[in-house]
Protein backbone atom coordinates (compact mmCIF):
# COMPACT_ATOMS: atom_id res chain seq x y z
CA UNK A 1 0.00 0.00 0.00
CA UNK A 2 1.41 3.07 -1.26
CA UNK A 3 2.22 6.41 1.47
CA UNK A 4 0.84 9.55 0.04
CA UNK A 5 2.58 12.61 -0.20
CA UNK A 6 1.23 16.03 0.17
CA UNK A 7 2.97 19.34 -1.09
CA UNK A 8 3.75 21.45 2.19
CA UNK A 9 5.44 24.38 0.45
CA UNK A 10 6.93 25.02 -2.84
CA UNK A 11 10.56 27.52 -2.18
CA UNK A 12 11.60 29.24 -5.30
CA UNK A 13 15.33 29.59 -6.21
CA UNK A 14 17.92 32.15 -5.11
CA UNK A 15 20.06 32.48 -8.23
CA UNK A 16 18.80 32.28 -12.04
CA UNK A 17 22.18 32.82 -13.38
CA UNK A 18 22.77 29.18 -15.74
CA UNK A 19 25.93 28.14 -14.29
CA UNK A 20 24.29 28.41 -10.28
CA UNK A 21 24.14 25.09 -8.69
CA UNK A 22 20.11 23.18 -7.56
CA UNK A 23 18.68 25.35 -4.52
CA UNK A 24 19.20 22.97 -1.47
CA UNK A 25 17.30 23.12 2.30
CA UNK A 26 20.24 22.70 4.73
CA UNK A 27 20.02 22.73 8.37
CA UNK A 28 17.66 21.02 11.01
CA UNK A 29 13.73 22.16 12.24
CA UNK A 30 14.20 25.50 13.33
CA UNK A 31 17.57 26.61 11.52
CA UNK A 32 17.10 25.66 8.43
CA UNK A 33 17.70 28.10 5.21
CA UNK A 34 17.94 27.94 1.53
CA UNK A 35 21.00 27.70 -0.12
CA UNK A 36 22.78 28.13 -3.48
CA UNK A 37 25.86 28.97 -5.00
CA UNK A 38 27.29 30.32 -8.30
CA UNK A 39 30.26 30.88 -9.75
CA UNK A 40 30.02 34.47 -7.99
CA UNK A 41 28.50 33.87 -4.80
CA UNK A 42 26.43 31.64 -2.31
CA UNK A 43 22.79 32.80 -1.10
CA UNK A 44 21.48 31.42 2.17
CA UNK A 45 18.26 32.52 2.87
CA UNK A 46 16.68 31.76 6.34
CA UNK A 47 13.13 29.94 6.40
CA UNK A 48 10.80 30.02 8.85
CA UNK A 49 8.71 26.96 10.28
CA UNK A 50 6.73 26.92 6.76
CA UNK A 51 9.54 26.94 4.84
CA UNK A 52 8.93 30.63 3.88
CA UNK A 53 11.63 33.36 3.48
CA UNK A 54 12.37 35.27 6.87
CA UNK A 55 12.23 38.61 5.29
CA UNK A 56 15.27 41.13 5.18
CA UNK A 57 17.71 37.95 6.06
CA UNK A 58 18.63 36.88 2.97
CA UNK A 59 22.91 36.81 3.14
CA UNK A 60 25.12 36.63 -0.06
CA UNK A 61 28.80 35.44 0.52
CA UNK A 62 31.11 36.47 -3.13
CA UNK A 63 32.99 33.47 -3.88
CA UNK A 64 36.95 33.36 -3.87
CA UNK A 65 36.97 30.58 -7.31
CA UNK A 66 34.21 29.48 -9.98
CA UNK A 67 31.99 26.66 -8.03
CA UNK A 68 33.23 23.86 -9.68
CA UNK A 69 36.31 23.82 -8.35
CA UNK A 70 35.01 23.17 -4.66
CA UNK A 71 32.61 22.93 -2.27
CA UNK A 72 31.39 25.32 0.49
CA UNK A 73 29.16 25.15 3.45
CA UNK A 74 27.66 28.16 5.54
CA UNK A 75 27.17 28.02 9.16
CA UNK A 76 23.87 27.61 10.78
CA UNK A 77 23.47 31.29 11.97
CA UNK A 78 23.94 32.23 8.07
CA UNK A 79 27.09 34.53 9.18
CA UNK A 80 30.01 33.06 7.44
CA UNK A 81 30.51 31.04 4.49
CA UNK A 82 33.49 28.78 4.18
CA UNK A 83 34.78 26.89 0.73
CA UNK A 84 36.94 24.27 0.64
CA UNK A 85 38.89 24.73 -2.56
CA UNK A 86 41.97 22.77 -4.89
CA UNK A 87 44.55 24.59 -2.46
CA UNK A 88 42.96 25.82 0.73
CA UNK A 89 40.23 26.26 2.65
CA UNK A 90 38.78 30.00 2.95
CA UNK A 91 35.87 31.51 4.97
CA UNK A 92 34.32 34.45 3.66
CA UNK A 93 32.16 36.96 5.29
CA UNK A 94 29.28 38.65 3.61
CA UNK A 95 31.47 41.70 2.93
CA UNK A 96 33.58 39.42 1.01
CA UNK A 97 36.56 39.55 3.60
CA UNK A 98 38.49 36.51 4.33
CA UNK A 99 38.27 35.89 7.95
CA UNK A 100 41.14 33.12 7.67
CA UNK A 101 42.58 30.87 5.21
CA UNK A 102 44.13 27.59 6.00
CA UNK A 103 46.34 26.01 3.00
CA UNK A 104 46.93 22.76 1.88
CA UNK A 105 48.32 20.35 -0.81
CA UNK A 106 46.65 20.40 -3.97
CA UNK A 107 44.12 18.81 -5.06
CA UNK A 108 45.31 17.82 -8.63
CA UNK A 109 46.71 14.86 -7.73
CA UNK A 110 50.05 14.87 -9.89
CA UNK A 111 50.50 18.45 -8.62
CA UNK A 112 52.95 18.71 -5.50
CA UNK A 113 52.95 22.49 -5.06
CA UNK A 114 51.84 24.51 -2.10
CA UNK A 115 49.87 27.29 -3.91
CA UNK A 116 49.65 30.42 -2.24
CA UNK A 117 46.75 31.62 -4.42
CA UNK A 118 43.51 30.14 -6.99
CA UNK A 119 45.25 32.28 -9.74
CA UNK A 120 48.58 30.24 -9.77
CA UNK A 121 46.92 27.50 -11.24
CA UNK A 122 43.27 29.23 -12.70
CA UNK A 123 44.55 29.07 -16.10
CA UNK A 124 46.38 25.43 -15.91
CA UNK A 125 44.56 22.99 -18.33
CA UNK A 126 45.33 20.35 -16.01
CA UNK A 127 43.99 21.29 -13.05
CA UNK A 128 40.63 21.94 -14.28
CA UNK A 129 39.03 18.82 -13.25
CA UNK A 130 40.69 18.40 -9.58
CA UNK A 131 39.66 15.95 -7.11
CA UNK A 132 38.20 17.81 -4.00
CA UNK A 133 37.43 17.19 -0.23
CA UNK A 134 34.91 19.45 1.93
CA UNK A 135 34.20 21.56 5.40
CA UNK A 136 31.45 20.82 7.75
CA UNK A 137 30.29 23.04 10.35
CA UNK A 138 29.87 21.35 14.19
CA UNK A 139 25.56 21.59 15.68
CA UNK A 140 26.91 24.78 17.02
CA UNK A 141 28.99 26.72 14.27
CA UNK A 142 31.68 27.63 16.33
CA UNK A 143 33.81 24.41 14.68
CA UNK A 144 34.92 23.59 10.96
CA UNK A 145 36.00 20.42 9.92
CA UNK A 146 37.79 20.06 6.67
CA UNK A 147 38.51 17.24 4.36
CA UNK A 148 41.64 18.08 3.06
CA UNK A 149 44.76 17.03 0.47
CA UNK A 150 47.91 17.15 2.61
CA UNK A 151 50.22 18.33 3.61
CA UNK A 152 49.50 21.70 5.24
CA UNK A 153 52.30 23.86 5.09
CA UNK A 154 53.65 23.08 8.18
CA UNK A 155 54.37 19.68 7.17
CA UNK A 156 53.08 16.49 6.87
CA UNK A 157 51.45 13.60 9.06
CA UNK A 158 53.82 10.88 7.94
CA UNK A 159 55.06 9.45 4.95
CA UNK A 160 52.06 6.86 4.14
CA UNK A 161 49.21 10.12 4.83
CA UNK A 162 47.50 11.62 1.59
CA UNK A 163 44.33 13.13 3.13
CA UNK A 164 43.98 14.75 6.31
CA UNK A 165 40.90 15.89 8.50
CA UNK A 166 41.16 19.21 10.28
CA UNK A 167 39.12 20.62 13.25
CA UNK A 168 39.39 24.24 13.12
CA UNK A 169 38.14 27.09 14.74
CA UNK A 170 35.68 28.89 13.14
CA UNK A 171 36.44 32.16 14.79
CA UNK A 172 40.25 32.83 13.91
CA UNK A 173 40.92 29.76 11.59
CA UNK A 174 43.45 27.81 14.21
CA UNK A 175 44.04 23.88 13.50
CA UNK A 176 42.67 23.00 16.35
CA UNK A 177 43.79 18.96 15.95
CA UNK A 178 44.47 17.04 12.80
CA UNK A 179 44.09 13.19 11.79
CA UNK A 180 44.60 10.77 8.86
CA UNK A 181 41.63 10.44 7.00
CA UNK A 182 43.10 7.42 5.45
CA UNK A 183 42.03 8.01 2.10
CA UNK A 184 42.93 9.28 -1.33
CA UNK A 185 39.50 10.74 -1.92
CA UNK A 186 37.65 12.14 -5.27
CA UNK A 187 35.16 13.79 -3.36
CA UNK A 188 33.70 13.89 0.09
CA UNK A 189 30.55 15.15 2.08
CA UNK A 190 30.54 16.25 6.01
CA UNK A 191 27.14 14.88 8.26
CA UNK A 192 27.43 16.67 11.37
CA UNK A 193 26.12 14.79 14.89
CA UNK A 194 22.93 17.15 15.55
CA UNK A 195 23.24 17.88 19.31
CA UNK A 196 27.34 17.29 19.96
CA UNK A 197 29.53 19.76 18.17
CA UNK A 198 32.45 17.25 19.19
CA UNK A 199 31.44 14.61 16.28
CA UNK A 200 31.41 14.28 12.68
CA UNK A 201 30.39 11.90 9.77
CA UNK A 202 32.67 12.45 6.87
CA UNK A 203 31.36 10.14 3.69
CA UNK A 204 34.49 9.73 1.37
CA UNK A 205 34.49 8.77 -2.24
CA UNK A 206 37.13 7.49 -4.36
CA UNK A 207 35.74 6.73 -7.53
CA UNK A 208 35.61 2.88 -8.19
CA UNK A 209 37.60 2.13 -5.67
CA UNK A 210 35.73 2.76 -2.75
CA UNK A 211 33.73 4.37 0.07
CA UNK A 212 35.76 4.77 3.13
CA UNK A 213 33.18 6.07 5.94
CA UNK A 214 34.77 8.25 8.61
CA UNK A 215 33.87 9.29 12.06
CA UNK A 216 35.30 11.80 14.25
CA UNK A 217 35.72 12.80 18.03
CA UNK A 218 37.04 15.99 19.30
CA UNK A 219 37.62 16.27 22.93
CA UNK A 220 39.09 19.44 23.23
CA UNK A 221 42.81 18.59 22.22
CA UNK A 222 42.67 15.32 20.64
CA UNK A 223 40.90 13.88 16.95
CA UNK A 224 40.39 10.65 17.12
CA UNK A 225 39.10 9.17 13.72
CA UNK A 226 37.43 5.67 13.92
CA UNK A 227 37.85 3.86 10.63
CA UNK A 228 34.25 2.26 9.61
CA UNK A 229 34.86 -1.48 8.35
CA UNK A 230 33.43 -1.84 4.35
CA UNK A 231 32.92 0.86 1.78
CA UNK A 232 29.71 2.74 2.93
CA UNK A 233 28.25 5.68 1.61
CA UNK A 234 27.00 8.24 4.53
CA UNK A 235 23.43 9.32 4.10
CA UNK A 236 21.96 10.69 6.60
CA UNK A 237 22.31 11.57 10.72
CA UNK A 238 18.78 10.96 12.41
CA UNK A 239 17.72 14.09 14.82
CA UNK A 240 18.45 12.25 17.66
CA UNK A 241 22.56 11.30 16.38
CA UNK A 242 22.20 8.08 17.66
CA UNK A 243 21.43 6.84 14.16
CA UNK A 244 23.26 6.19 10.41
CA UNK A 245 21.74 5.55 7.16
CA UNK A 246 24.52 4.00 4.76
CA UNK A 247 24.25 2.58 1.30
CA UNK A 248 27.00 0.41 0.38
CA UNK A 249 29.59 1.49 -2.24
CA UNK A 250 27.47 -1.45 -4.63
CA UNK A 251 24.45 -0.30 -3.96
CA UNK A 252 22.95 -3.53 -3.24
CA UNK A 253 22.94 -2.90 0.92
CA UNK A 254 20.99 -0.45 2.93
CA UNK A 255 21.20 -0.29 6.38
CA UNK A 256 21.35 1.92 9.72
CA UNK A 257 24.07 1.72 12.31
CA UNK A 258 25.03 3.79 15.25
CA UNK A 259 27.05 6.66 15.55
CA UNK A 260 30.08 4.31 15.93
CA UNK A 261 29.57 2.90 12.79
CA UNK A 262 28.14 -0.40 14.11
CA UNK A 263 25.28 -2.00 12.37
CA UNK A 264 22.13 -2.33 14.68
CA UNK A 265 20.49 -5.54 14.68
CA UNK A 266 17.92 -6.22 11.97
CA UNK A 267 17.85 -2.80 10.00
CA UNK A 268 19.62 -3.92 7.09
CA UNK A 269 17.96 -4.44 3.85
CA UNK A 270 19.37 -6.01 0.67
CA UNK A 271 17.97 -4.33 -2.78
CA UNK A 272 17.08 -7.47 -4.35
CA UNK A 273 15.26 -9.03 -1.78
CA UNK A 274 13.03 -6.46 -0.51
CA UNK A 275 12.70 -3.91 -4.06
CA UNK A 276 9.92 -5.38 -6.10
CA UNK A 277 10.41 -4.81 -9.93
CA UNK A 278 9.43 -1.82 -11.48
CA UNK A 279 6.06 -2.41 -12.41
CA UNK A 280 7.05 -1.47 -16.95
CA UNK A 281 10.16 -3.45 -16.76
CA UNK A 282 9.17 -6.37 -18.93
CA UNK A 283 7.10 -9.05 -16.86
CA UNK A 284 9.29 -12.30 -16.41
CA UNK A 285 12.64 -11.25 -17.15
CA UNK A 286 13.35 -9.99 -13.52
CA UNK A 287 16.93 -10.37 -14.43
CA UNK A 288 17.05 -7.94 -16.89
CA UNK A 289 15.62 -5.37 -14.68
CA UNK A 290 18.03 -5.35 -11.35
CA UNK A 291 17.27 -2.62 -8.62
CA UNK A 292 19.44 -0.97 -6.23
CA UNK A 293 19.21 1.73 -4.10
CA UNK A 294 19.85 5.67 -4.66
CA UNK A 295 23.35 7.15 -3.13
CA UNK A 296 20.55 9.49 -2.22
CA UNK A 297 17.99 9.94 1.23
CA UNK A 298 18.24 10.25 4.96
CA UNK A 299 16.01 10.37 8.07
CA UNK A 300 12.58 11.61 7.88
CA UNK A 301 12.36 11.23 11.52
CA UNK A 302 13.93 8.94 14.43
CA UNK A 303 12.49 5.93 12.63
CA UNK A 304 11.73 6.38 9.13
CA UNK A 305 13.85 6.39 6.00
CA UNK A 306 13.06 7.89 3.06
CA UNK A 307 14.85 6.31 0.08
CA UNK A 308 14.53 5.64 -3.58
CA UNK A 309 15.55 3.82 -6.87
CA UNK A 310 15.65 6.31 -9.44
CA UNK A 311 19.04 4.88 -11.08
CA UNK A 312 17.86 1.18 -11.63
CA UNK A 313 14.14 2.98 -12.42
CA UNK A 314 15.56 5.24 -15.14
CA UNK A 315 15.78 2.37 -17.79
CA UNK A 316 12.06 1.44 -17.67
CA UNK A 317 9.94 4.39 -16.56
CA UNK A 318 9.29 7.20 -13.29
CA UNK A 319 11.87 6.65 -10.85
CA UNK A 320 10.35 5.60 -7.24
CA UNK A 321 10.65 7.16 -3.82
CA UNK A 322 9.88 4.88 -0.62
CA UNK A 323 9.59 5.26 3.03
CA UNK A 324 11.45 2.79 5.28
CA UNK A 325 9.89 2.02 8.33
CA UNK A 326 12.70 0.89 10.65
CA UNK A 327 10.51 -0.17 13.18
CA UNK A 328 9.07 -3.27 11.34
CA UNK A 329 5.64 -1.48 11.88
CA UNK A 330 4.57 -0.95 7.79
CA UNK A 331 8.07 -1.86 6.84
CA UNK A 332 8.82 -0.44 3.07
CA UNK A 333 6.09 1.70 1.06
CA UNK A 334 6.64 3.47 -2.04
CA UNK A 335 5.33 7.58 -2.08
CA UNK A 336 2.40 8.25 -4.57
CA UNK A 337 2.91 12.04 -5.40
CA UNK A 338 0.15 14.02 -7.29
CA UNK A 339 2.37 14.57 -10.17
CA UNK A 340 5.83 12.44 -11.02
CA UNK A 341 8.77 13.78 -8.45
CA UNK A 342 12.14 14.87 -10.47
CA UNK A 343 15.10 13.38 -8.74
CA UNK A 344 16.06 11.61 -5.60
CA UNK A 345 14.33 12.78 -2.25
CA UNK A 346 16.42 14.85 0.48
CA UNK A 347 15.45 14.22 4.35
CA UNK A 348 14.81 17.04 6.06
CA UNK A 349 14.00 15.73 9.68
CA UNK A 350 11.01 16.98 11.46
CA UNK A 351 8.39 13.88 9.15
CA UNK A 352 9.79 16.25 5.90
CA UNK A 353 11.83 15.79 3.01
CA UNK A 354 12.07 17.40 -0.78
CA UNK A 355 12.69 17.04 -4.04
CA UNK A 356 13.66 19.57 -6.73
CA UNK A 357 11.46 20.73 -9.37
CA UNK A 358 11.65 19.45 -12.71
CA UNK A 359 13.38 22.96 -14.10
CA UNK A 360 15.66 22.71 -11.42
CA UNK A 361 14.01 26.36 -10.19
CA UNK A 362 12.11 25.81 -7.00
CA UNK A 363 12.59 22.63 -4.03
CA UNK A 364 9.25 21.36 -3.64
CA UNK A 365 8.95 20.18 0.30
CA UNK A 366 6.29 16.82 0.72
CA UNK A 367 4.99 15.44 4.01
CA UNK A 368 3.28 11.97 4.31
CA UNK A 369 -0.84 11.93 4.90
CA UNK A 370 -3.22 9.18 5.53
CA UNK A 371 -6.55 9.16 3.41
CA UNK A 372 -7.03 9.87 0.06
CA UNK A 373 -4.83 11.22 -2.18
CA UNK A 374 -4.40 14.82 -3.58
CA UNK A 375 -5.33 15.27 -6.84
CA UNK A 376 -3.07 15.01 -9.66
CA UNK A 377 -2.12 18.89 -11.22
Amino acid sequence: MPVHARLRATVPALVSAPQAGPPEIAGPPGRRMLVQASDEEVVAQPLDEAFAAVPAARVRFPAPWPRRRGTWEVAPDASLAVFAGVHAVRAVEPSGATRWEVRHGCWYGACREMHESYEDYAEARDHRYPDGGSVGFSADGKLVWAHVRGPLPEGGLGPDTVDEWLVIDAGDGRVLARGDAGAAAAGSLHLPHPTDPRRMGLGIGEGQDGAPLRLGSWDGERLDVTYVEGDLCLLGVSPSGERLMTVSHDQDALSVRDFGGLPLEGLEWDAESVLPPHPDAPSGEEDEAPVCWDWAGGFVDETTLVVSTVESDDEWGEGRHWLLDTTGRHGLRPIAYPSPPSGPPAALGDGAWATASEAGDAVHVWVAVRGEPEPVR
